[in-house]
Parts: structure tokens; sequence; C-alpha cells
């Protein structure tokens, strides 16, 4: 269906069936999350689910991880690029993670996407992407230390599983048994979402699902260009520093926005990628730069494709926001969200009713990995954990959060002591990291853990040296920071039974003149 042979729909059905296909998402979400297996899906909900459109365009995304959205855009345009349409058929499931031939942002995300077949014809694609706590315990000079890599290949061919390719990428992981029963429950959320949109389209008629759909991304299109077209006229600039644990080298960050009437161009400036884990591909820069503008010039802009027409995003080729092969990637969320303070303080000065002071800033994460003395089993257990979020103009900042491109829940410290052999000693606010203000910002969290049985830590944590910063006079929030009983070496440590880790993650900015200050 082409625009000149669109059906005619009025607003309301257009309504309905946006409706309907928000419904079938995040039931998709649900579906995947209950029937999951391992702790980071099941638990801390690392997962996402969404629609696309015939021609590989975003039709909706649940409201799960803003970063996986990076996982999704480039994905089915790569499939239909590698397959001819004819050899595209009901029942076939492709699935991939790379994040340079895979359209991924890092290999621990791996994509399930199913074609959806009405009539003989493909008029959407139901996709899912889900954080597989594995490969761990490995280097992160470049990204085949990190993984196997997965291009878009079928992993059902009509319905039937191709037992070789399944068999291939379980050799490559280190917990085997969680990934196919995770890769089963994201098959069952796919399947759901085929079914789904099958009766929507029975319901409404096919014709009028697809026309409802471009009108949705249409719809998206016209408020963010009112959205952009409310900013002034202008071009506004931001930098900041990336530190993180284990790369001495502070990295600056740079943003420069022209608003240039309903239209938005970010150019950004980085470094050259690095032999380190925190590198960005394009795609996850794309995720980050839609997440941060739709959020500052209109919340309720609808998750499609349509969001990014009037928005323009230029970086350097082979530089750290903008990696190109074989630069390793597995820890760029942290990354991604230094991106979104850069953008929030380009445009602070004219949207400051729209921004939050600094939020933490960071992605902490502590990875465990061991083998059960008992059983012999290895084992992984993965927690990013949450931090300040920054005050807004007539409100303190939350304390203990997600903030931005991830929305993970915590893991209980029930589900943990039960599945890991680990023992949760501490898990508290930390008094006084939020940055004082006229409202204050939010507090970073503390987690101490002992360890039962030998095993590794990993720890990835930034704004180590470098505090969220507040805004309109408000102070910076607190630093993260990590100590432990045994040594550490990077960002790695070694812990034999009865050793303690302390992680502390960042708070976030004041808004605002402190009282005190202001009297």
């Amino acid at each position: 269906m082409t625009d000149t042979d669109r059906i005619q729909l009025d607003p309301v059905t257009v309504e309905i069936i946006g409706s309907a296909l928000s419904s079938i998402v995040d039931e998709m979400g649900e579906s995947l999350v209950r029937t999951s297996y391992s702790t980071n899906i099941k638990e801390r909900r690392d997962c996402s689910t969404a629609l696309f459109d015939q021609s590989g365009h975003t039709l909706c995304q649940a409201e799960h991880i803003p970063m996986h959205l990076g996982s999704f855009i480039e994905f089915v345009p790569l499939v239909m690029a590698r397959y001819r349409a004819d050899d595209i058929r009901p029942g076939d499931v492709f699935i991939g993670n790379d994040a340079y031939a895979g359209g991924g942002t890092h290999l621990p995300d791996i994509v399930l996407a199913e074609p959806i077949f009405v009539q003989d014809r493909i008029v959407a694609w139901a996709i899912n992407t889900a954080h597989h706590s594995d490969f761990a315990d490995r280097g992160d000079a470049h990204i085949f230390q990190e993984g196997i890599r997965i291009p878009p290949v079928k992993l059902y061919k009509g319905g039937v599983l191709q037992h070789d390719v399944q068999d291939l990428i379980l050799l490559n992981c280190q917990v085997p048994a969680e990934r196919i029963s995770d890769l089963r429950a994201q098959m069952a959320a796919n399947r759901l979402g085929v079914s789904r949109l099958q009766a929507l389209c029975t319901k409404y008629g096919t014709d009028i699902v697809i026309g409802a759909g471009q009108e949705l991304q249409d719809y998206a299109e016209r408020k963010m260009r009112a959205g952009i077209a409310a900013i002034p006229d202008g071009r506004y600039t931001a930098a900041d520093l990336f530190e993180t644990l284990g790369y001495p080298t502070p990295i600056a960050i740079g943003c420069t926005i022209d608003i240039a009437g309903d239209e938005m161009t970010l150019q950004f400036d980085s470094p050259p990628q690095v032999r380190a884990s925190f590198n960005m591909t394009r795609s996850a820069l794309l995720a980050t730069v839609y997440y941060a503008v739709k959020s500052i010039v209109d919340p309720t802009i609808p998750p499609n494709a349509g969001l990014a027409r009037p928005l323009h995003v230029s970086a350097q080729s082979g530089t750290v926001l903008c990696c190109k092969e074989p630069a390793a990637v597995m820890g760029r969320i942290s990354t991604c969200q230094r991106v979104v303070d850069v953008i929030n303080a380009a445009l602070a000065p004219v949207c400051p009713e729209s921004i939050t002071a600094a939020s933490n800033g960071a992605v902490v994460s502590a990875t465990f990995s061991g083998t059960r003395r008992a059983t012999g089993d290895y084992w992984i257990y993965l927690e990013t954990i949450g931090g300040g979020s920054g005050a807004r103009h007539n409100k303190d900042g939350l304390d203990g959060v997600q903030v931005h491109l991830t929305n993970t829940s915590n893991l209980p410290i029930e589900a943990l002591e039960i599945e890991y052999p680990l023992t949760l000693l501490r898990y508290e606010l930390v008094d006084g990291s939020g940055g004082a203000g006229r409202y204050r910002g939010g507090m970073g969290l503390r987690r101490i853990y002992r360890a039962g049985e030998d095993c590794q830590v990993a720890i990835s944590m930034s704004r180590i040296t470098t505090a969220p910063w507040g805004l309109e006079g408000g102070q910076p929030g607190g630093k993260a920071y990590v100590e432990c009983s045994a040594p550490i070496h990077g960002s790695t440590a070694h812990l034999a039974p009865g050793d303690t880790v302390e992680v502390v993650t960042p708070g976030a900015g004041g808004y605002g003149m402190p009282l005190a200050a202001a009297s």
C-alpha cells in the first residue's frame, strides 16, 4: 500500500487500533517475563517487545527498555536484505545479536523476529529481545572476546526448529540450560504477537490495520515536529566526561544541537574507539537520541518510527559514539547514559521545565560467576543497580531507581540468595548522595555482597570522578565507588568464601539554589 492509495481512516479507528497494538506488545512482554527461566528476565525484566510494519519500520514498542530499540531498528531490514521475499514463509523465525552484522547493540541481547502473514502476505513482524546473562569472565579488547556473534539467520523454518543452528549457539554459551529456556520464552512471546495481530486484521480488515499503522507513524512525526518547533531556533552545545572502572583515561563527549523550525540536527563528538567495552554502535546512538529527544519534546509521542523523521544524527565513524568493527561494545549502556546527559545539558537553558538535573548517569553493574561446589555447574548472576534520578523544576528526584536507557527491576534478595551462593548483607539508600537544591536530587544505592563460594566478580560503573551535575544552582549528586575485601584488578576480583564487595551507585543533581544559600 502506497501513500497514493491509502484507505482514509477516521481518527477514532486509528486510536482504537493504536491502543490494540500497544496492548499486543505489552502482552508479549508479560508472556516473555512469565515464561522465562533466568533471573535476569523473569525477575529483572531485562527484555523488550515490539511490532514492526511490513517495511521494517517500528510500529509499536512496549515501554520496557529504551536501549533495546537499538537492537530492533536495523534487524528486520537486515533480514529482508539477506533473504528474498519468496524465501520468507509463515513459521520462519530469525535470530541474531551481532552489533555489526545483526543490527544489535551488544551480544547478550539476542533478538527473535517472526513475520506475520495474513492471506499469504507479510503484514507486520513480531520481534523481541532478551538480555541473556551469559558470556561472563571474558575479555573486552574487541568484540570477538565478548561472546558468540549471530547474524540474522533462521532458527525456525516453516515452524520447524533448526537443531543445528540452535546447537551451534548453545555450544558457545556458558549456561546453555538457561539459554534454551529463555529462547523458548522468546518464541512463545512472538507467537502470541503473531496470533493477536492476525486476529486484529480479521476483526478490522488487513488494509485498515496497515493503514492505521501508517497514520500512527505520521501522527508521531507531527507531534515530534510540533514539539521541536516550540524550541527557539538556534545552536546549543554541551560536553561531559565519561569515566569507568578499569579504564583510567576520561573520555570527552560533546554534542551540538541545531534547531531549525520543526527539525533537529544532533552532531556528536568523541575520541577514536578504544580497546574497552564501552564503545557504541550507530544503532545504539540512534536509540539513545530518540529516547532523549522524545522525553524532552513530548513524552506522549507514540513510540514508533515516525518520531525519528525530523531528527538528523551524525557522528564520525570509528569513534567511541559510532564505532566500527571490531570494537568491543559489551558495556555500551553506560556511555549511552552520558549521551543523554549531554543532550539534556545542551537543551536545559531553553527547556528548563522539561529537563531534570543530571541523574546518576551510569548503569552500575555487578556480574558474579563461578562453578557450583556441589554440582560443578557454571553459574552467572548479573545485577544492574539503580541510583538517583535528577531533581525537577518542581519536585525532588527519585531515590534508587533505574533511569533513561535502562528500566530493569532489581533482583529481590530472596531470589538472589536462593539461586546463587551469595548473601546480601546490606541494601540501602546512601544518605546525602542526592544533590542539594530547592529540590533535592535522588539518592544512590548501596549493596554489600558476601560470597559463599569461590567466584569471580566484575564491576562496571561510571560517575566515579565526575559527579552528576545540578541545574539552576542545584548541587551535584554523590559519586559511585566500590570496595572489596579481595584485591581488585582493573574492574574484576576473585572472591573466596567470606569475601565481601560493597557497590555504591551515584546519586543525582539538585535543581535550583538551596534555600539556605538563596536566603
